[in-house]
């Protein structure tokens, strides 16, 4: 079997999808979008617009109340994933960085919660030590190795989550606000190293407010309006030079006393 996502045709697409939570609190309306391998996408919008519910859909973890959400040609059902080669394949291909990396960090040590992806996976202990080793030395996370990940500070458990999923070595790298609770030189240092993933031809799908990083996180921008649509589709620089855009989506504001715009810096919920 070829890997999932790799072979011809689009890598996801996204046909009219609707989803709320509860089934009466709407996160998103309509979704259409087409995403190719080796894009870098951004999916921009305010607290709550419906990014991180989005990312949670394409990784498998809920499924659209209306619409289709198709991955390399096959649509994400709940059936589908009782398909133990398709589930195996498309987790080892397909990768979510969650917000909130406590949701992320569960074993006693940050050593086990890195090795805890691969060897689920079926890898051999050696690959998988190599790959380990490989991280740590990336993220300099050496002296942390045998520390509880729930002792770490916000910015340490960031970079033990993206370690934990870059261990599987995904072809698809999904993350939500990667850069939120971390120090300018920490989301320097993971914005470069995004970088270097792209240049190895993964897809990286990435939810943000933060427009500081939309140019250099993203060849292409979906922004998310706050009644759960699809506002606009563009590249960072169309999208960032449409000030008319970012006020209306409210990612922009303007104070009544003077005329500069200011950046508004949210912690996205949904």
């Amino acid at each position: 079997m070829k890997p999932l996502g790799i072979t011809g045709g689009p890598l996801f697409e996204c046909r009219d999808v609707h989803y709320a939570y509860q089934g009466r609190i709407p996160a998103l309306r309509g979704i259409d979008m087409t995403l190719s391998r080796g894009e870098r996408i951004a999916f921009l919008g305010a607290n709550g617009s419906g990014k991180s519910t989005l990312l949670s859909l394409l990784d498998g973890l809920i499924f659209p109340d209306m619409g289709t959400i198709l991955y390399a040609g096959r649509v994400l059902t709940e059936a589908a994933f009782l398909d133990e080669a398709f589930t195996l394949e498309f987790r080892k291909n397909v990768g979510l960085v969650f917000q909130n990396p406590d949701v992320q960090l569960f074993c006693p040590t940050v050593r086990e919660d890195i090795a805890f992806g691969p060897l689920q996976l079926g890898m051999d202990e050696t690959t998988v030590k190599t790959r380990l080793e490989a991280l740590v030395e990336t993220f300099g996370i050496s002296p942390l190795l045998d520390r509880s990940p729930h002792q770490l500070s916000v910015g340490e458990k960031r970079k033990v989550a993206f370690a934990t999923v870059l261990a599987i070595d995904p072809h698809v790298l999904l993350l939500d606000e990667p850069t939120a609770g971390l120090d300018p030189l920490t989301s320097t240092h993971l914005i470069e190293m995004l970088a270097t993933a792209a240049g190895t031809g993964k897809t990286i799908v990435t939810a943000t407010h933060d427009l500081h990083i939309l140019e250099d996180i993203a060849d292409k921008v979906y922004v998310f309006g706050q009644d759960r649509r699809m506002a606009a589709c563009g590249t960072p620089a169309e999208i960032l030079a449409d000030t008319a855009l970012l006020q209306a989506n409210n990612l922009i504001h303007r104070h009544s006393h003077h005329a500069r715009d200011h950046r508004l810096m949210r912690t996205p919920q949904v």
